[in-house]
């Protein structure tokens, strides 16, 4: 028997259990199994240059033009010689190549030629294309939050300021975020690290989350959603060649983000493997293997946890997140944590704990030397407000020198999106108790993630039901990552029609 993995969004993927309807396009979160074999590349490789002539001009005019790194001509249909391409495949960035986002890969893209050939009315044996390969909550239908987009309005169309329409607390809020713009408009550039008075108010936000533990607004900065963070800072901690190339540890099962950041900057990618009959645990003796491996052809120097897990998951425990803290800094390892999920948390007796809250409740000796940089983003959670693509990282024990040098590099895209920034505002500080909005924000956030916790749960039960597929209970996040079996007969059934 043959097992495979797939990742589902929702149980809008379900239909797929009624044969000959549905075609689902998956596209998993997976890496490689142990003991796999990447793809080779072709490394680009230019022969050195003569230099037995008297003259550098004669040395260079007696190579080709391949040799000498010119495009080549070649003969068109009418008979001209015209001038080949500088950039192709053979002479672009090789790390380039190297990237794969199964997310939006090629069965995403033959699911999108599917879509239009229904749309121009081609036969297919099934009437729709269900695709689960990205958690993006409003494409599924998930309705946004009324006062953040009331809010986001009035900063867009200040006009409608005066409109009697939008609640006062609504307009109070785009004043207040308007006010931190530069010219008073969204339209302008904000400070790289983002908007202050918006890092002030996720400060405020991480204070109350962990019950008090102080957050420094200058240890915040606002991101293009989390990933754009969690690039930054890797790209932070690559560095030296060979042996002593940095590695990065990353679980697998994982979110592709992380090995396609990886292979663009030529890092090591470490894996260390969630454990699937434990529901996707983590444990401390698959990393110190992991780890004591690398070590033999790299320089292990950060770990990545995502917690809740994408695309398994689960919720990690207290007791789990504290284990993991004592590895790092025994192993002294840059702490990166992934925590983009932190609302969706679903099965009895899970909860979302913070690594920096931990970090911090273990005392000083951990909390005063683990580095750690956390993210959040407005993508997941109660709000899937993928498109505007706002996020923060907190960035913990920081070297100072190293700290101005990530601002510096942040000011080189010059700012995160400013609608995004605003989103996030809203997300940090929603509309409080006595607020005309509170209310219905209230219900509007509960009806969301209650959705969201009966959704996984009847995915579990339904896909454990289909003989061959056998899925672990959803804790958290927004996914499901069942194994199914395939019939050893139809293995070879395939086989023999590939032929």
């Amino acid at each position: 028997m043959s097992a495979t993995r797939v990742q589902l969004l929702s149980p809008r993927t379900l239909p797929l259990l009624s044969p000959g309807r549905v075609a689902l396009f998956l596209q998993g979160g997976g890496g490689p199994h142990r003991g796999g074999v990447g793809p080779r590349f072709r490394s680009l490789t230019s022969p050195p240059l003569s230099c037995s002539s008297s003259s550098p001009g004669r040395a260079l005019s007696g190579l080709s033009t391949t040799r000498r790194g010119l495009p080549k001509e070649k003969m068109s249909e009418n008979g001209m010689m015209s001038r080949a391409k500088v950039l192709t495949i053979d002479t672009m960035n090789p790390t380039v190549k190297k990237v794969e986002y199964a997310v939006r890969g090629p069965i995403v893209q033959r699911a999108v030629e599917l879509e239009r050939e229904l749309s121009e009315g081609m036969k297919k044996p099934f009437a729709e294309v269900i695709k689960a390969n990205i958690g993006d909550a409003h494409a599924m239908g998930q309705q946004p939050i009324t006062f953040f987009r009331q809010v986001l309005a009035l900063c867009s169309y200040p006009e409608l300021l005066s409109d009697s329409t939008f609640p006062e607390d609504a307009k109070s809020r785009a004043c207040r975020i308007l006010n931190s713009c530069g010219g008073n408009s969204m339209g302008a550039y904000s400070a790289s690290q983002g908007i202050e008075s918006v890092r002030q108010d996720v400060a405020r936000y991480i204070e109350r989350r962990d019950g008090g533990v102080p957050c420094d607004p200058d240890n915040i900065y606002l991101t293009t959603g989390a990933s754009d963070g969690i690039v930054t800072m890797l790209k932070l901690l690559v560095c030296g060649e060979g042996a002593m190339r940095a590695g990065v540890m990353i679980s697998i099962p994982q979110y592709p983000l992380y090995s396609a950041a990886l292979a663009e900057l030529s890092a090591v990618q470490i894996n260390y493997y969630l454990n699937e009959e434990k529901c996707w645990s983590l444990d401390i003796s698959e990393l110190q293997r992991a780890l004591d491996e690398a070590r033999l052809y790299c320089n292990p120097r950060a770990l990545c946890i995502i917690n809740p897990g994408n695309p398994t998951g689960q919720v990690q425990s207290r007791e789990c997140i504290e284990d993991v803290i004592r590895f790092a800094a025994k192993e002294r390892l840059f702490l990166m944590a992934d925590e983009v999920y932190q609302d969706n948390v679903y099965a009895e007796g899970c909860q979302f704990h913070s690594f920096k809250k931990v970090l911090f409740e273990m005392g000083p000796e951990y909390s005063e030397t683990v580095e750690l940089a956390s993210f959040h983003s407005t993508s997941k959670c109660y709000m899937g407000e993928c498109g505007f693509r706002g996020g923060y990282m907190e960035i913990i024990n920081m070297d100072d020198d190293v700290k101005a040098q990530l601002t510096k590099l942040l000011s080189v895209r010059l700012c995160p999106p400013v609608p995004g920034q605003a989103l996030m505002d809203l997300v940090v500080n929603p509309p409080q108790p006595g607020e005309p909005s509170y209310e219905h924000f209230i219900k509007e956030r509960t009806a969301t993630l209650s959705a969201l916790a009966e959704k996984a749960k009847l995915t579990e039960q339904v896909l454990s039901t289909v003989e061959g597929i056998r899925c672990n209970p959803v804790q958290g996040a927004m996914y499901s990552f069942p194994c199914i079996t395939i019939p050893e007969r139809a293995i070879q059934e395939a086989k023999l029609t590939a032929q």
